[in-house]
């Protein structure tokens, strides 16, 4: 008789139970249904935002990847709430909770929050874009690939790519290579002193008005810029477009080495200390009277 009883409990308790477990399953189910599809969602959203603005015209790139993270984020932030809520919490005191502890978390997300604020300040200032070959924080050199919510992308000359804080591209001098569409090349040589100054400055024009590339306006420019402890160190100061810069470089550099050893004009090495040793030969003298 009590077996039975103790038999009908247990099956009331299940009965009571099973929907409960039923119910918080489906809720578990459901909430990580949500959790994929709002991440997948995210992520669809970014690429369809940035292909949208690819369209517009003149719409720069850096802000193009900038709104594609935003919409992003915003994204998942309302999944992460729809999520909580299949769970029974409340959102809505969630977010007055959220909006209650902001300071404390702004304290402890000081650099995450800072690296936000170096980003938005890095669009409206607009020191760079996509596509610029920069010299940002540490020396680091390469081209602006892409400007995101906390990091600024970097591609280096070597195919090297490098994330860094926006906080520290935004905390430190930024060198643009590519703000302006013409550069400056400043080649310095040294010639000897025995040669003659008037022919190797003609030697430099003459190198610089046969390369097609090289600008006229801003004229090119040679002159003695030192009187060294080895040489006359010359120089030959040329403009060309922007993106000219590094072939010109090389060749005008290959071309006056030639120039001058076709004019017979002697590029000096540099010479090592040198000492006057004076010889006391009076000790090798026999002593008089001896």
């Amino acid at each position: 008789m009590i077996s039975d009883q103790l038999s009908k409990n247990l099956a009331d308790n299940m009965n009571l139970l099973l929907p409960i477990f039923a119910d918080r399953g489906l809720s578990l189910l459901s909430a990580l249904v949500i959790l994929v599809l709002g991440i997948w969602l995210a992520g669809k959203a970014r690429r369809l935002t940035v292909a949208a603005l690819r369209r517009l015209p003149n719409f720069d790139m850096t802000l193009q990847a900038f709104f594609g993270s935003m919409v992003r984020y915003v994204i998942i932030i309302f999944t992460l709430l729809a999520v909580l809520a299949k769970f029974g919490v409340e959102t809505t005191s969630l977010i007055a909770l959220l909006g209650a502890a902001g300071l404390a978390v702004g304290l402890a997300l000081q650099g995450t929050l800072s690296n936000v604020a170096a980003g938005v300040m890095l669009l409206i200032f607009r020191p760079f874009k996509a596509g610029d070959y920069v010299e940002v924080a540490g020396g680091v050199g390469g081209t602006i690939v892409e400007l995101s919510l906390f990091t600024t992308e970097l591609v280096t000359v070597d195919n090297l790519r490098i994330a860094m804080p926006n906080s520290e591209i935004w905390s430190a001098p930024v060198k643009n290579f590519s703000h302006h569409p013409t550069r400056r090349l400043d080649i310095v040589v040294g010639i000897s002193y025995s040669d003659d100054i008037g022919k190797a400055i003609e030697a430099l024009k003459s190198v610089a008005d046969a390369d097609p590339r090289v600008l006229s306006d801003p004229a090119p420019l040679a002159a003695v810029t030192n009187l060294g402890a080895s040489s006359v160190d010359m120089l030959l100061r040329v403009w060309m477009k922007n993106a000219e810069y590094w072939p010109v470089r090389f060749d005008l550099t290959r071309a006056v080495k030639e120039r001058l050893d076709l004019e017979g004009i002697t590029i000096p090495f540099p010479t090592s200390t040198q000492y006057t040793v004076t010889l006391d030969q009076s000790a090798d003298k026999p002593a008089s009277g001896a």
